[in-house]
């Protein structure tokens, strides 16, 4: 457990409130949303819980924040990945497939970014103040836009709206796949007595490489 001096600055305070997101996503690589309580995030960072809510409105605050800096991440990444794997000379089913294996292939190797936007809508958006929301979107939108950006650079054919309906719509189903991918205990039980039951056979990274191929090739031909 980390201790602190009071946070007079900018500068400790932006360092204290990273602490509490770091200590956030160490949690969430032990357990489910569900277990982190706003209790235990204050005894691991070192404040006391009234600490923690000068900083984050809640629990739920907190963890919105930590989605923020994982999904600009992630889109930084994957919009510079983009200019690297698609061939700009190949058909457009070509260039839609190797859109779809690279978005795929770099999601699921982030499982705590998908466990917050499987969550995002039904738990991260609640318990939270206007301003908090304002927050987030703003910056998620930022980030949609830049991967925006880079998608119609390689799939050019994609108007603007319909690039910006892509990458929320892949956003979305992100979430939702991930959340049928990894069910809780008596499912997987259930799963392992039956396999017949298993909602998503093909698993969660080419179930979504095949929704976003849909997805695109949908709009492409809009």
């Amino acid at each position: 457990m980390s201790t602190f001096q009071r946070a007079r600055s900018e500068d400790q305070r932006e360092a204290r409130r990273e602490a509490i997101l770091q200590t956030a996503a160490s949690m969430l690589a032990e357990m489910p949303v569900s277990a982190v309580s706003l209790n235990e995030l204050s005894r691991r960072v070192g404040l006391a819980k009234s600490n923690v809510l000068r900083y984050f409105d809640s629990r739920e605050a907190v963890l919105l924040d930590l989605l923020i800096q994982l999904a600009e991440e992630f889109f930084t990444q994957i919009g510079k990945q983009l200019l690297g794997v698609v061939d700009a000379d190949a058909s457009v089913r070509a260039r839609v497939g190797s859109v779809a294996a690279a978005l795929a292939t770099e999601i699921s190797a982030r499982p705590l970014l998908c466990e917050l936007l499987s969550v995002q809508a039904g738990v991260l958006e609640h318990n939270v103040t206007a301003e908090t929301v304002m927050k987030y979107k703003r910056n998620g939108y930022e980030s949609l836009a830049q991967f925006t950006a880079a998608l119609r650079q390689v799939l050019p054919e994609l108007s603007e709206e319909g690039a910006a309906e892509a990458t929320r719509t892949i956003t979305v189903f992100a979430g939702a796949l991930w959340t049928h991918a990894h069910p809780p205990q008596a499912v997987q039980d259930a799963y392992a007595a039956d396999p017949s039951l298993i909602f998503l056979p093909s698993g969660f990274a080419a179930s979504l490489e095949r929704t976003a191929s849909i997805v695109l090739m949908g709009l492409l031909a809009d």
